[in-house]
């Protein structure tokens, strides 16, 4: 029983995430060393994470990525002047 709660309130914060996505296509003459140098930068300075890669019998590859997209609430109460 502590198990489907559990999975329940999991799924729940799945849920309330929400993410950016960033599709990019790299053609066939990108070799394999520039396309992990391309991904580790989006991945090191835009915080981009790696979502899907699909490589298509030409060669081409499809990448996806995402962020989490962070909502900042206010924290303090305005003054009331």
């Amino acid at each position: 029983m502590e198990h489907v709660v559990a999975s329940s309130i999991r799924s729940a914060a799945a849920r309330a995430t929400e993410y950016e996505f960033r599709h990019l296509l790299l053609s066939r003459d990108t070799s394999r060393s520039a396309a992990r140098k391309l991904l580790t930068e989006h991945a090191e300075y835009g915080r981009w994470e790696l979502a899907r890669l699909r490589r298509f019998p030409d060669g081409t590859r499809r990448v996806t990525l995402r962020r989490k997209i962070l909502r900042v609430r206010r924290s303090l109460s305005p003054v009331d002047t």
